[in-house]
């Protein structure tokens, strides 16, 4: 009996010679294909012409008269339809890249329109303003079905395309990108191969012949910017138009933006910590693997990953993708590079109010029955280029468990537990955000077309840390010693939302722990011990102790946090800067001035410490030095968008408007939708009487600037939730003691 794979081997190799022997006679000296091989017209511009004037006949153009796609970003290359039919099956591209399409079957693209969760909050949209306004999430979700001109009412287009949802001739037929999002891409008709000049072949080639022309067929399905982030940003980086929302522009998430202000890009000077190599979305989401059936895509005996790990770990158990789900379980415990996401760091303690003892473990303190005990934990992002969690945080769930119990197993505290029904506690402190609509409630199955206002946004950026807090009583007849643990928790839905999906109550999910740390406090003297291995050094958790409070507005407990960097690590530049920075948070200039010179001594030319400085001096009344200095930041750091725009502002101050212009439209090059971008640049256009572009800008900045008035709703909400309002507050407390329920126990530490 011959092996599996050489048997297979034999099998594609015969359907292939039958399929290019019956295709020989249709071979032209051009080297395209005739109709009975491929999907190959004799006009294939009058063809897509006569097949888009037919689609359009019947289209409903609900946003404008020759915008077919909007509220998509999303175009095609010469405006028009195209027939879905010029999409080959993912099958056809399996025949030569066989691992590939086994990953990519398991993967989010594959099914990112057929998931049940996905297509019940799409009916909800198209219940309450139409399938048009679908064309808004489709342009990545089934890019084929918007360009197909599917998304109108009655239409007649078949959708079999639905199954493949993102698939391989979809992404390998893009001809260009923007950063803006929301399907900021230009779709053409696929090719898999082209011709001798240069032109596209379209339908399904033989095997044979794209094997006998690879440089031909990698002319037709890649090209340069397919491994870049910017790519990845089309549709990973989004905005709610007032077309689809009536209401005005608002910002859905940006992935690509917090990859790139994160240390993982290199391009921005200003993150706490600096990564050793460029990780762009391509090396952590398809990151090279060995090879373990045949593609012919393959080099050196690996391949490029098209599983794109994550944290879809719903997806996989729904569909009994059981290999998918152990990979994306172990890449949200681990990451890409196997050194862990997230670091839990269970740091300080405080007793009865009093000073904090911290690093936990490197100091000696007494404990005693009876005692109140406020625990900081910090929660570091580590290993991933964005935010936790990123996208669609208001309904993707992870969240602080934590646990205190004594010798006899009793719970003293615990936070962050599952209710009976699935649900979380809602005083859980989750890395989430709220969406409030106009009638001051929860968008709870994520209409985000209806949303007003966001009560507040607890995720956290790449290479930051949070500080999460909980207060408890020790009981008098405890035993010790007392157990702390803190973790990490994540699924991919709330219970609200895929109860509502799956019709039915407590539908399961997986849930992983993320990342844990326990530690062990005996009633009486805790001795100081060794570092544990499980810890970061302590320079680094004070530090991280230190970008906590920053972030929570603390701004002398920040300062104070990195002088014990700085002493610990007196020859660490950023220890001076992290102080000066806390110091010109905090209005004290003249601080910040030395502990800047005193990194700029140990690091001469440091483009973070200058662009700090270069902010102190201008607020000192010193533009030129600031000028001067931002551009030494840029000389380093071409792309650091804050650089651009600081320098920018210092231009216009001196009504050097072309210098400044020049500054925010290279902000823009970055984020086309940067705010202070369209603001100065409606001054400065004008200023230099460029009406029309002033007038664009202007319009832009009024559209996309906040709604002042929109806190109202997200007030009326919190004030009809006290039991998650604390989460909208920087600094607070989780706390089962009746005092501060009632309101009266968070004067300790505040």
């Amino acid at each position: 009996m011959l092996p599996r794979f050489l048997a297979s081997r034999i099998l594609r190799a015969v359907g292939t010679l039958l399929c290019f022997a019956a295709c020989a006679l249709g071979w032209l000296t051009t080297g395209r294909l005739r109709p009975a091989c491929a999907q190959q017209q004799a006009d294939p511009a009058a063809d897509r012409a006569a097949y888009s004037q037919s689609v359009a006949g019947q289209y409903h153009f609900s946003f404008g008269a020759g915008q077919p796609f909007l509220p998509s970003n999303a175009a095609t290359d010469t405006g028009q339809f195209i027939d879905p039919k010029s999409f080959l099956p993912a099958q056809y591209c399996g025949h030569c890249h066989q691992q590939a399409y086994a990953e990519w079957r398991q993967s989010v693209h594959a099914n990112a329109f057929r998931n049940p969760w996905y297509t019940k909050n799409v009916n909800l949209l198209i219940a309450e303003r139409g399938i048009e306004y679908t064309r808004h999430c489709e342009g990545c979700h089934n890019p084929i079905a918007l360009t197909s001109g599917a998304l109108t009412p009655g239409s007649p287009v078949h959708r079999s395309f639905d199954a493949d949802g993102i698939t391989c001739t979809t992404c390998h037929s893009i001809q260009k990108v923007t950063t803006r999002g929301t399907g900021s891409y230009v779709l053409a008709p696929p090719a898999a191969l082209v011709d001798a000049q240069g032109r596209p072949i379209y339908g399904e080639v033989p095997d044979q012949e794209i094997l006998a022309h690879l440089d031909r067929h990698s002319q037709a399905v890649m090209k340069d910017f397919y491994r870049s982030s910017e790519f990845c940003a089309s549709c990973h980086k989004a905005a709610l138009p007032r077309m689809i929302n009536h209401y005005k522009w608002q910002r859905a998430f940006t992935v690509y933006d917090e990859w790139q202000q994160a240390a993982f890009s290199k391009q921005n000077p200003l993150p706490f910590y600096v990564k050793d190599t460029v990780s762009t979305c391509q090396s952590c989401h398809m990151p090279q693997v060995p090879l373990t059936q045949q593609d012919y895509g393959a080099e050196n005996g690996t391949i490029a990953s098209h599983r794109w790990l994550g944290g879809n770990t719903l997806l996989y158990k729904y569909f009994g993708y059981d290999e998918q789900l152990a990979k994306t379980i172990d890449f949200l415990k681990n990451g890409p590079q196997k050194t862990g996401v997230l670091n839990v760091d269970l740091f300080g303690l405080q007793r009865n109010g009093g000073p904090l003892i911290a690093p936990l473990g490197g100091k000696a303190f007494d404990l005693a029955a009876g005692d109140v005990l406020t625990v900081s934990v910090v929660i570091q992002n580590k290993g991933i280029g964005h935010t936790l969690v990123p996208e669609q945080r208001d309904f993707y769930e992870c969240w602080v468990e934590f646990e205190a119990k004594d010798a006899k197993g009793r719970t003293l505290m615990h936070s962050g537990g599952l209710l009976p029904d699935g649900a979380l506690d809602p005083s859980a402190h989750s890395f989430t955000n709220r969406l409030i609509n106009k009638n001051g409630t929860l968008n709870d199955l994520h209409q985000v077309w209806n949303t007003r206002a966001v009560a507040y946004n607890n995720t956290i950026a790449s290479g930051r840390s949070q500080i999460v807090r909980y207060r408890f009583q020790v009981p008098r007849d405890a035993q010790g010693p007392i157990t702390l643990t803190a973790r990490v928790n994540y699924r991919r839905f709330n219970q609200h939302f895929i109860d509502f999906v799956m019709g039915q109550q407590h539908s399961p999910m997986p849930i992983v722990e993320m990342a844990a740390r326990t530690r062990t406090l005996a009633l009486g003297a805790n001795a100081a011990t060794a570092p544990d291995p499980k810890d970061n050094p302590e320079w680094m958790r004070w530090n991280n102790y230190g970008v906590g409070l920053l972030d929570a507005q603390q701004y002398a407990a920040s300062a104070h946090a990195f002088e014990q960097v700085a002493r610990l690590r007196p020859d660490y530049a950023d220890a001076y800067t992290n102080i000066a920075i806390a110091d010109y948070s905090w209005q004290r200039y003249e601080d910040a001035r030395r502990n800047l010179m005193k990194a700029l001594q140990l690091a001469p030319r440091n483009a973070r410490a200058l662009y700090y400085q270069a902010l102190v001096e201008r607020t000192e009344g010193h533009p030129d030095a600031a000028i001067a200095d931002l551009l030494a930041v840029l000389a380093q750091f071409p792309r650091s968008r804050d650089a651009h725009r600081e320098l920018g502002f210092s231009f216009y101050q001196q009504h050097k408007y072309q210098e400044a212009r020049a500054e925010y439209e290279a902000v823009q090059s970055i984020d086309p939708d940067d705010l202070s971008a369209h603001y100065i640049l409606s001054i400065v256009d004008r200023r230099l009487g460029m009406k029309a572009e002033a007038a664009r800008e202007a319009a832009a900045f009024a559209d996309q600037k906040d709604d002042p008035t929109a806190n109202v709703y997200a007030l009326e909400y919190l004030r009809q939730h006290p039991e998650i309002a604390a989460e909208s507050v920087p600094w607070h407390v989780h706390s089962n003691l009746e005092t501060d329920r009632a309101g009266e126990g968070n004067k300790n530490g505040q």
